[in-house]
């Protein structure tokens, strides 16, 4: 395994999904020794984005980089009202402004998808997918989902990230 690859983790908030993706990016450093890092969206304190706003932004800048160097993410974030939490959608937008070309941060990087949600997250992973698929990212197939009824199964984890990393 080539550890010039670099995976950024990418949690949504500093909660559950933060837990989930702290949880990954230790089975990666235990068994795959990537160079990885994690990221938490709530400590880039990004405007929200509407049309007209001045699209120069330093922390949109800082935050695209983190994109643009990376080889493949794991996004962790939960279902919000059947979608993508705002959080989420938000910092994409800034970084496809921040990019040269509006995908420079996705186009053909792999992605795996997790979510710690209130019920299934199916509709998150679904929409994000297609989001992501959008941006140019390859979404890996398998997803890892938690919720009140689905505890972390660390097996079924480190099968699923084997499975992405051998894609590296």
């Amino acid at each position: 395994m080539s550890t010039s690859k670099n995976l950024l983790l990418v949690s949504s908030s500093g909660g559950k999904n933060f837990n989930l993706a702290s949880n990954l990016k230790d089975i990666v450093d235990s068994k795959f020794h990537l160079m990885t890092k994690l990221i938490n969206l709530e400590l880039y304190e990004l405007p929200l984005y509407m049309p007209g706003i001045d699209s120069d932004n330093k922390v949109a800048k800082e935050l695209s980089c983190e994109f643009e160097n990376a080889d493949a993410f794991i996004f962790c974030a939960p279902e919000y009202n059947g979608g993508s939490p705002p959080i989420l959608t938000n910092a994409i937008t800034w970084i496809s402004l921040s990019t040269d070309n509006w995908r420079d941060g996705f186009n053909g990087k792999l992605a795996l998808i997790g979510t710690n949600s209130g019920g299934d997250g199916l509709r998150f992973l679904s929409s994000f997918r297609s989001q992501l698929e959008y941006m140019g990212t390859i979404v890996f197939p398998k997803t890892i989902s938690v919720n009140k009824k689905i505890e972390f199964n660390i097996d079924s984890a480190e099968r699923t990230l084997q499975s992405l990393i051998d894609l590296l």
